[in-house]
């Protein structure tokens, strides 16, 4: 079996994410990447490196320069007659590409896999990650997008993949380019940082999380999370949330101040290898996944172990 990833990029260095997306589509098979922007000969050379990559395609045009899946999409679907699997890695524009390869490819897709049970069958979490669901595909091509933190990262050394300059219909006319805010910021993204500091609804504020979280995070050189009421109340920037509406994030330590531990944070953050809890709630949820839980006001708690690091 012939599997096409797509790497994500910003056409000058490869996401972490497409290594994970590498690693699931290795168990199908025949692993070929495509890489589709302008001026992406560095990517393309970064992922002709990837351990286990055999073939890297690659579509160097000003269409695909800000990935557009209106532009990308008709490309893959051009290389899926030489493949048998699409796969993406599962975050918001590989997400948008791939149920439009879908659409075009008239096969069902299945979404954010887990693992690779067999050839044409995968687990994949339903009813936000609380029962995962065993799926077995009919269709002739395959169109996956993976979850990042349920696969190791490939390596990023030791692959000797062939590079092929390939060319798709370009611009499709359906969309362009405005422009875009990229927050810039010195911590760690949140879905590859190994330390996570998030704030719940319990903070007030934006000031108050400001003081009670930042100063923690920094001695923790961590990143920021925050809960889905934090966000929909205006304390952090909707690129802060952890959960199923959010980021998925598998941190090596995963500290949660203030958060009550509903379903919809959980089902994104549940597989850290580590979780500590502070709530003055002995109730809440969020203790029934925690390895760590302290029953306390934040307020005093969490000023008090900052100044203790």
């Amino acid at each position: 079996m012939k599997t096409l990833v797509w790497v994500e990029h910003d056409n000058s260095e490869m996401k972490d994410a497409t290594l994970a997306a590498v690693t699931a589509a290795s168990k199908l098979g025949e692993v070929h990447l495509l890489v589709a922007g302008s001026g992406c000969g560095g990517v393309a050379e970064q992922a002709a490196k990837v351990a286990g990559v055999g073939k890297v395609h690659v579509a160097d045009d000003a269409a695909y320069a800000h990935a557009l899946a209106e532009n990308v999409a008709p490309l893959v679907a051009d290389l899926m007659g030489h493949h048998d699997a699409f796969v993406a890695p599962a975050t918001t524009t590989g997400k948008n590409i791939a149920p439009r390869v879908a659409a075009l490819l008239d096969v069902m897709q299945i979404s954010d896999i887990l693992s690779v049970e067999g050839e044409k069958t995968f687990t994949r979490p339903i009813y936000a990650g609380n029962a995962i669901a065993t799926v077995e595909s009919s269709d002739a091509k395959l169109v996956i997008t993976v979850r990042g933190t349920a696969f190791d990262k490939a390596a990023t050394e030791g692959g000797s993949g062939t590079i092929e300059a390939v060319s798709g219909a370009g611009d499709a006319g359906l969309s362009s380019f405005v422009s875009a805010e990229i927050a810039q910021s010195e911590r760690p993204e949140l879905t590859s940082a190994k330390v996570i500091v998030s704030g719940g609804r319990a903070l007030k504020d934006s000031e108050t999380f400001e003081q009670v979280i930042t100063p923690l995070a920094d001695k923790l050189g961590a990143g920021i999370g925050a809960s889905r009421a934090a966000v929909d109340a205006g304390y952090v920037p909707n690129d802060y949330q952890v959960g199923q509406t959010g980021k998925i994030v598998a941190p090596e330590v995963y500290i949660a101040i203030g958060i009550s531990g509903a379903i919809q944070h959980l089902a994104g953050m549940k597989d850290s290898k580590t979780i500590i809890a502070i709530n003055k709630d002995e109730d809440a949820p969020i203790f029934q996944v925690a390895d760590i839980g302290l029953v306390a006001d934040l307020f005093k708690a969490v000023p008090e172990l900052t100044e203790k690091l």
